[in-house]
């Protein structure tokens, strides 16, 4: 089984380290980097803020792993970390995202 992972961060340097290190550490087969607006409440206040979007592909096992590492090593107080399930794809391509992604056993 297969997830997307949709991160955000404030600055393009934090986007691009948190891929870099997801991907590195065989948590992630690939990290897609793109610029959002965003508008959120933040401790009773309305924000609006320029930010990246991190969308992350791995493997459903690795989502708490990636959450907790994510939470590790991201600037934010409480950061974005939602997870979407893949009900179907190119069989191709989720071979290379389980391939790309370390199993538990080679951790």
């Amino acid at each position: 089984m297969f997830s997307i992972i949709y991160i955000t961060a404030g600055d393009l340097p934090g986007a691009r380290k948190l891929g870099r290190i997801l991907v590195e550490e065989r948590l992630a087969a690939c990290a897609n980097i793109f610029p959002i607006t965003s508008i959120f409440r933040w401790k009773g206040n309305i924000e609006e803020a320029s930010e990246f979007g991190i969308m992350v592909k791995t493997r459903t096992e690795k989502v708490k792993v990636i959450e907790k590492r994510v939470k590790d090593i991201h600037s934010y107080e409480v950061p974005c970390v939602v997870s979407f399930k893949i009900d179907e794809g190119s069989l191709e391509y989720l071979e290379w995202i389980n391939d790309s992604v370390s199993c538990q056993d080679e951790i």
